[in-house]
């Protein structure tokens, strides 16, 4: 096989150097995902307040004892989701997607904090 010439050898790109996606991109998946990000939060919030309201006690029972024994399975859901929201938070930042790693960042803050308000309702 021959080998490329001189010129053609200049023009190649390199493997190591990566190129960022447009910034129309970069805007484009980030309303995409502030969008699916809107609708998780509120889907969390409403389920915080079904659950909350469905177990609250009424003034005048009386306090009866309950389990703190919570499966795994929903830990791993209510901390699993601002984890994998800051991963995604930090691929869009390796992609160089700037608007979209403020976006995922945004989310992962959103989450921790309704990740703190579930895990004290599932403790009380």
């Amino acid at each position: 096989m021959a080998t490329p010439t001189a010129d053609s050898q200049d023009s190649l790109p390199d493997a190591t150097i990566r190129e960022r996606p447009s910034r129309l991109v970069d805007i484009v998946v980030a309303v995409l995902l502030l969008v699916a990000d809107a609708v998780i939060v509120v889907v969390a919030t409403l389920l915080f307040l079904m659950v909350g309201l469905g177990t609250a006690q009424s003034p005048q029972s009386a306090a009866r004892a309950h389990s703190r024994d919570v499966p795994v399975l929903i830990w791993l859901v209510v901390w699993g989701l601002p984890a994998v929201a800051a991963a995604g938070a930090v691929v869009h930042a390796r992609l160089r997607m700037p608007v979209t790693a403020v976006v995922q960042s945004l989310f992962t803050l959103a989450c921790t904090f309704l990740a703190v308000i579930w895990t004290r309702m599932l403790l009380s």
